[in-house]
């Protein structure tokens, strides 16, 4: 008969910045799951088209774009069908953003029921991530689809797949970094200064004009190509492109400066975090 004062959980305060007791996260998979599908759930519930909005949004943001940006503002996009441009520019912007945005809230959104249970906080914005995630893999299917008509029925000249193609998964996860870990930067410092939360509306469109969403970095001018490539986004954007359409530039130099860019975003977030949830119930 096991000892009744045997405890099953016992919670100590952490003592270092590096103590993120990452591998707890794993025993509270099932929980991760289940914030991911309420999350998914409520994105769509008491919708008339429920999930189908998940391949509307990015069609209709991209027919607006081709409207505006490549027919009013003409801009060029190398050859590149403008529509099929920037579909593949949205589907990567809005798994970004979705994520930084998502994560930026994380512990005014959640203050509820993270003062009445315990687990481990990381554990949302992980969620949060996994369910924008799951909305990107639709978004994928979708532009692929479309993708291979512009390649074997319309013979589109301007769709160049090649071997660059092995490096989406790998820019997929550096965009993952990248969201999750400015996500939980902005939230950490939201609960005390919420003059984030105001500024994360028209911040993160601002930083759309100067992440190659709209355009490809090679149509700029020297002088502003070099501003633009300090953006670690601009970069990824690049590559995701270039892998699909064989246009445009792509620079290893750049990735493995997004790629160092993103991990010290991430690694910050991680310790940032740990030191804010803490306290955090007391400034929320």
């Amino acid at each position: 008969m096991p000892d009744q004062n045997e405890w099953t959980e016992v919670i100590r305060p952490r003592t270092s910045l590096l103590d993120l007791k990452l591998a707890e996260l794993w025993k509270y998979r099932d929980l991760i799951v289940i914030f991911a599908r309420r999350d998914i759930i409520s994105s769509y519930k008491q919708t008339i088209l429920g999930p189908l909005w998940f391949v509307i949004q990015p069609i209709i943001t991209s027919l607006l774009f081709t409207v505006v940006f490549g027919g009013i503002a003409n801009i060029d996009t190398e050859g590149v069908d403008a529509f099929l441009f920037f579909l593949a520019s949205n589907i990567c912007w809005s798994y970004f953003s979705s994520s930084l945005n998502g994560n930026a809230n994380i512990f005014v959104n959640n203050a509820g029921i993270f003062g009445k249970v315990y687990f481990p906080r990381l554990a949302a914005p992980i969620a949060t991530t996994l369910s924008n995630f799951f909305r990107l893999i639709i978004q994928l299917i979708l532009f692929i689809v479309i993708y291979l008509f512009y390649y074997f029925v319309k013979d589109d000249i301007s769709v160049h797949p090649n071997i660059q193609l092995l490096l989406v998964p790998y820019l997929l996860l550096l965009m993952t970094f990248l969201g999750l870990g400015m996500g939980i930067i902005v939230s950490s410092l939201t609960t005390k200064y919420r003059d984030f939360s105001n500024l994360m509306g028209f911040g993160v469109t601002l930083l759309m004009y100067i992440s190659a969403v709209i355009f490809p970095v090679s149509s700029l001018p020297e002088k502003y190509k070099f501003y633009i490539q300090f953006n670690p986004m601009a970069a990824i954007m690049e590559s995701f492109r270039y892998a699909f359409f064989g246009q445009g530039s792509y620079d290893f130099f750049h990735l493995i400066y997004s790629t160092v860019f993103a991990l010290v975003i991430f690694f910050a977030g991680l310790i940032i975090f740990n030191r804010v949830e803490k306290n955090f119930m007391d400034t929320v």
